[in-house]
């Protein structure tokens, strides 16, 4: 193959410049208040709405090597962490321009490598007493000013939030778990279906089956019309449920352990504060100002926090939340369902209305259902031939025989509602329709597992290897009812519920009515989710809304304004490398204002984004400002805590949150964000290491005539 060789000028380093270039189209996704991009093909003129540093890596068509080693370092963040891509993105960038910036003034590449990772070290150890525990989170935000109505959702007129609702509780009580009759205050009678129920409501937002504080429009005003928070719960034990703990210092909550399910929602107040609201508060502060993702995220964590207290579960568990989109509908439908929702045909929709209300049994299989899929490792016979590998299943009397002997284990087994983990096979899926057997393909691992625990179904590969022990029961399975109680028909797809007597499953349920915003909806909601099951695993969290990045700033300015001393044993042992020391030490003040650069930068633009400067110049000179304040105070760590407990803290105009009343803290992820720190500088030090490139393929007369042959040489 034709190779071209073409060394790297280190004074203008083309790897770092193809870096800087690509985080520049990246510097309005930085914050809380990103703007969005199109992303046009020119050749053929499709465009993609895009909000997040994945999506536009994922957009672009990366052909340098440098963009492909930026992509693999952004897919390996997201990931991992699924939180942080905009900031390493922008770092890398930020770095970028401060190494290059350090080349054109002679700095050795091995002094900036080795100050810039001592540097960034040094930081990571700093920002730690900027850590909070978890525990001490819950404790300040409820002594605080900051109440969970800061962000009222305004669904019910008696309620914090429409998720603490009692009769939405009660009812999904009854939707799922127990038999009894649940009649509203509101004279709403027990023999009316459910979506009179949903009328009695009269919001707009209370959904079939939800539990979820739906979300209204901006502006949206409509209250519930429910006089009173007490519900009468009519069956054999009679109890009556008055108020939830929001309301009521009186009752306990009860839980069944047999049936997995709630019994008596909501009790009385913790006698810890801090217990109050739960991991709704933290979920507040890490959601950044995203309302919609945040609400949906509450009324989750509400319903699994009041499960764990009962069950002894974990109290977050990522692997109980699926999403489901719904284009079509407007944002306000968006809510969260119990059970297990998904979009099926309009074919199979048939099928579900001849099941609704019946117990089904059901069939688990973690593979493909096609005749042509095998597992992973299987091994062919090495003495057979293979004539055909693929035969059509309409041509081949095989296939017709492979379907019929399919479809006769299914029916042999009275096997109704089949979930598999792969693809199925369009011809088996017709027959099945045709035999009132419903299959729904594409499912997740962690549905499947959430399924076979509470229906003692056990996932198969194969349908040969079908048993009666494998076989569960007792799942149910309906179409999926809007808030106005209406089953949904978008047109190509229809949305189905699945639900069994204690299933931890929750739908969030998306929905927009601009398609391109589907995608950006349903990144917006996981992030927040992982940045709670985040911050739960590492049990704390940094200060937000700059703190973080302002003590780095500082701590590295302090360690650039120290006056140059000999190489000495400190300086030997401070970066690990004897032979460096002497040329270190007398760039270290250069490296170190480079890298310092980088995180003033990363302020300017947030600050910018936010609306909390006019220009750059103006965030410059803020920063500039609490700079000087932390230094004259002594411990820029003491005045950066106090600025943030007084919501002060790089406050120049307005932010994510003007629309209240009082200014809320804001946390961030500990591993995600130091990770993406260290992400960021690796890359550009791995760059910047790199002394030539070398190119291969069939592009030879496609570099002699390029304007930048004259740094070819070809081999």
């Amino acid at each position: 193959l034709p190779m071209a060789f073409r060394d790297v000028n280190a004074r203008r380093h083309i790897g770092l410049q193809q870096l800087s270039s690509l985080a520049l189209a990246g510097r309005t996704l930085l914050g809380p208040m990103k703007s969005c991009k199109f992303i046009v093909d020119e050749s053929t003129n499709q465009s993609t709405l895009i909000c997040s540093a994945v999506r536009l890596i994922e957009s672009l068509d990366l052909t340098s090597a440098a963009g492909q080693l930026l992509n693999e370092t952004i897919q390996a963040q997201n990931k991992e962490f699924k939180t942080g891509m905009s900031t390493l993105l922008f770092l890398i960038g930020a770095w970028s321009n401060a190494v290059l910036e350090c080349l054109q003034q002679n700095v050795p590449v091995s002094v900036i490598v080795s100050v810039m990772s001592e540097g960034l070290n040094s930081c990571c150890e700093r920002v730690q007493c900027l850590q909070i525990s978890i525990h001490d989170v819950n404790k300040e935000l409820c002594s605080s000013s900051v109440r969970p109505n800061t962000f009222k959702i305004k669904t019910c007129q008696i309620g914090r939030d429409s998720l603490l609702n009692p009769q939405i509780f009660l009812y999904f009580q009854k939707d799922i778990s127990a038999p009894e009759e649940v009649i509203p205050i509101n004279s709403c009678s027990h023999q009316e279906d459910d979506c009179n129920f949903n009328k009695c409501l009269a919001s707009p937002l209370a959904s079939f089956g939800s539990i979820a504080s739906l979300v209204k429009p901006v502006g949206d005003k409509s209250t519930s019309v429910i006089s009173g928070s007490g519900v009468i719960a009519s069956s054999c034990n009679k109890e009556k449920l008055t108020h939830s703990r929001y309301f009521s210092t009186l009752g306990k909550s009860r839980f069944s352990s047999q049936q997995g399910n709630f019994q008596g929602y909501l009790s009385g107040q913790s006698a810890d504060p801090c217990e109050c609201y739960g991991l709704g508060h933290l979920a507040m502060t890490l959601s950044h100002g995203n309302q919609t993702s945040m609400k949906l995220l509450r009324s989750i964590v509400a319903y699994q926090q009041e499960r764990a207290e009962c069950s002894g579960s974990s109290q977050f568990n990522i692997a109980e939340i699926v999403t489901c989109r719904l284009l079509g509908l407007p944002e306000s439908y968006s809510c969260v369902s119990p059970g297990y929702v998904t979009l099926v045909s309009p074919e199979q929709a048939t099928v579900i209305k001849y099941f609704e209300d019946k117990p089904l049994r059901i069939l688990l299989m973690d593979g493909d259902l096609t005749e042509q899929y095998r597992h992973l490792g299987f091994n062919r016979p090495c003495n057979v031939r293979t004539v055909l590998e693929h035969p059509s299943l309409q041509e081949g009397r095989a296939g017709d025989l492979w379907l019929s002997s399919m479809l006769d284990i299914l029916i042999s087994f009275e096997v109704n509602l089949v979930l598999v983990k792969g693809k199925v096979c369009e011809n088996l899926m017709e027959r099945c329709i045709a035999n009132s057997i419903l299959v729904i393909g594409s499912v997740a691992q962690d549905v499947l597992c959430a399924f076979g625990e509470v229906t003692s179904a056990q996932p198969v590969t194969y349908l040969t290897q079908l048993n009666a022990s494998c076989v569960g029961s007792g799942a149910q399975v309906e179409l999926w009812k809007a808030c106005d109680g209406r089953a949904m028909d978008l047109g190509e797809l229809v949305p189905v519920r699945i639900k069994v007597r204690g299933i931890p499953l929750l739908t969030a349920m998306l929905t927009t009515t601009v398609a391109s915003k589907m995608q950006l909806i349903e990144d917006q909601f996981w992030t927040l989710v992982y940045r709670l099951h985040h911050a739960l695993n590492d049990d704390k969290v940094f200060l937000g809304g700059g703190a973080v990045e302002l003590l780095c700033l500082s701590h590295i300015q302090m360690l650039a304004e120290q006056p140059l001393q000999p190489a000495n044993k400190n300086t030997v042992k401070e970066f690990h490398n004897p032979w460096l020391a002497a040329s270190a030490t007398g760039y270290k003040s250069v490296v170190l204002q480079a890298l310092a650069s980088g995180w003033k930068q990363y302020l300017s633009v947030v600050m910018c984004n936010t609306a909390k400067a006019a220009s750059e110049l103006e965030a410059c000179t803020l920063v500039d400002h609490h700079l000087k304040k932390a230094a004259d105070c002594g411990s820029p760590s003491a005045y950066i805590l106090k600025e943030f407990r007084r919501g002060d803290l790089l406050r120049g105009g307005s932010g994510p949150f003007i629309d209240h009343g009082e200014r809320s803290k804001v946390y961030d992820n500990v591993t995600a964000k130091t990770e993406a720190w260290r992400r960021a500088l690796d890359l550009v030090l791995l760059v910047l290491q790199t002394d030539a490139e070398i190119m291969t393929g069939p592009k030879r007369n496609q570099l002699l005539n390029s304007h930048v042959s004259s740094e070819f040489m070809l081999l």
